[in-house]
Formats: structure tokens, C-alpha cells, sequence
């Protein structure tokens, strides 16, 4: 069965000056989707969330977002979306339940529905006994929910969440993400961007962006399988020297710190470990182990990244 299109991207650009923001970007969002885009700052993610939401006008190329033209329709839809950024578009000087009571006048919810609304977003948020507080008080964590909450109180089918989760306690991003599942699978299409990669495993589907262009599209299990050469995790007693030394071996493609340990992305595991641990030895750098293991996304992310150029720089 052919799956119904929430967001389709076909071959948008967007120019500023001499640089070029997206660069002929294409691809489709399923509806009812939880559809993550990542990728390094400078990369293009917040310029195309903006075409999206009918924030900035494309310099080229077309889309749709909830049937809706980009170019001719952004009215609609910023009428048919929810949009929420990593700066949460809340009044610190209002209450809770004014903040609610603004957002639902803006987005238009008929005057009989806002009471409904406005409990649903309460309960949603875990807000019910903080209704009268201002909202300037709040934890960053009940921040983000009521952000969220008032960002679908008119029941948007599509919603954006750019950075929604930045600066917010793990146990915050978790409850979330919980949230969006919910959201999801009450119908509405999520779009996020997101800089936390074990995040991203939560998505349906993942675009990956460098420079402006899209440089992968699967699942985060896809994604994975992308990476065709062995990656090595060396545990050893000076992690940042020890990756100045895999750099300079001829087997190894990459290497980088990934938590306390390294990673190597190498083109032979048997001939790199050998490489790997003579080097060590003859640099005087203890070796605590070494072993072959399956990439993480945050892996993949960074072999992709570099083949296809490396990171914006600035």
C-alpha cells in the first residue's frame, strides 16, 4: 500500500548571497511519521524547517507541506502545522494558563473547544496543580512540555520540533519523547531535528544533511548498515594521544574519541589491529583492549559526514 505524503521536497534551494543555505534538497515525510533530520551546525536544517513552515520563502525548487504550496500557500500552512524551536516561544511574565489561553486565540481554537484544550495541555504537561505560576518559574523540563502543548493545541497534522530537546536533562528529553510517540500515534506527523543521536534511534526514518545537501535517508537500522568498513573500539590509558597515533596508520580510515574509549573506522580489522597495537606499544601508550563492534548512529553520522565533505566549518 502506497503510503500517504505529509511533506514533499522536491529539489529546494535556498540562496543567500554568494552561499548557498540548501542546495536542491529532495525527499518525502509519510504521514503520521516521526521523521528525524540531522546533521552538523551550519548544515541547512533550520533554513529548510523555515521554508517549511512558511517562515522563508524558497530561492528555488518546490514543496508541500500538508497539501499546501510553499511558495503561494504559506498561510495555510502556518494554519495547518505546529512549530516549536529550542527557544520554546513562551511569555516568562504570563501563567501557565495565560500562555495557554494566548497561543490558543493566535492559532484560532474556537472559543467552545479552549476549556477542552486547555486541560488537555495541562494534564499533557503534568501542569494541572501549576496552572496559576508563572511560566518564567517553571523547570526547563515542564517548559518544553507546556511549548509542546501549546504548540498543537489547534490539533496540527503536521508538527516541527527544531532542537526541541537542547539544554534539557536526559530523564526530560526521555518524558518527550514519550510525548511525541503519543502525538504520532494519534496521527500527527512529526518532523525534529535533533543533535542527540541516541534520540535519533527513536525516529521512523532519518535524513541526514552536510552542507546543504541530503547525504543519506533510511532508518536508523539502514543508516547503520551503510557503513561498510570495520570499526575498532581501543580502550587505553591516554585516549586523545592514542588518537593522534591512529590518525598516522596506514589501515586506519578515522579515528576519534567516543566517550572514554576509541573509535577507529579501519580497512582491514585483522591487519589494523595489528598496526593498532604495535604503534601503541612503540608510542609507550598502554593498551587495555581492543575489539570489533557494530556502529552506532553517532558512528555513522560522523563517516558519512566526513566522506562527504566534513562539517561546515565556523
Amino acid at each position: 500500500m502506497k503510503r500517504k505524503v505529509a511533506v514533499l521536497v522536491d529539489s529546494l534551494t535556498r540562496v543567500f548571497g554568494d552561499f548557498v543555505a540548501v542546495d536542491h534538497l529532495s525527499f518525502e515525510v509519510w504521514r503520521e511519521e516521526v521523521f528525524g533530520f540531522l546533521g552538523p551546525n551550519g548544515a541547512g536544517k533550520t533554513t529548510t524547517i523555515k521554508m517549511l513552515a512558511g517562515l522563508l520563502l524558497p530561492s528555488s525548487g518546490h514543496g508541500e507541506v500538508a497539501g499546501f504550496d510553499i511558495m503561494s500557500e504559506t498561510e495555510a500552512i502556518k494554519r495547518n502545522i505546529g512549530y516549536m524551536s529550542q527557544l520554546f516561544s513562551l511569555y516568562a511574565d504570563l501563567t501557565v494558563e495565560e500562555n495557554i489561553a494566548f497561543f490558543s486565540g493566535l492559532y484560532g481554537v474556537a472559543k467552545a473547544r479552549r476549556g477542552e484544550r486547555r486541560d488537555w495541555v495541562l494534564e499533557m504537561a503534568g501542569l494541572t496543580d501549576q496552572q496559576k505560576r508563572l511560566t518564567g518559574e517553571l523547570s526547563l523540563g515542564w517548559k518544553q512540555r507546556l511549548a509542546l502543548g501549546c504548540a498543537v493545541l489547534h490539533e496540527p497534522p503536521i508538527l516541527f520540533l527544531d532542537e526541541p530537546t537542547s539544554g534539557v536533562d536526559p530523564i526530560s528529553r526521555r518524558n518527550f519523547w514519550d510525548l511525541i510517540y503519543a502525538l504520532a500515534g494519534a496521527g500527527t506527523t512529526v518532523f525534529v531535528t535533533t543533535h542527540y543521536m541516541e534520540e535519533a534511534e527513536y525516529c521512523h526514518r532519518l535524513a541526514l544533511m552536510n552542507r546543504g545537501k541530503l547525504i543519506a535517508l533510511d532508518t536508523p537500522a539502514g543508516l547503520k548498515e551503510l557503513m561498510g568498513e570495520p570499526l575498532l573500539e581501543v580502550k587505553t590509558e591516554n585516549g586523545p594521544r592514542s588518537v593522534e597515533v591512529l590518525q598516522g596508520l596506514p589501515s586506519v580510515v578515522q579515528a576519534g574519541m567516543f566517550g572514554r574509549t576509541v573509535h577507529a573506522t579501519v580497512a582491514d580489522a585483522a591487519r589494523a589491529r595489528r598496526e593498532i597495537e604495535a604503534s601503541l606499544r612503540a608510542a609507550g601508550l598502554g593498551l587495555v583492549g581492543i575489539e570489533e563492534i557494530a556502529p552506532s548512529l553517532e558512528d555513522v553520522f560522523i563517516s558519512l559526514v566526513e566522506a562527504a565533505g566534513g562539517a561546515p566549518m565556523g
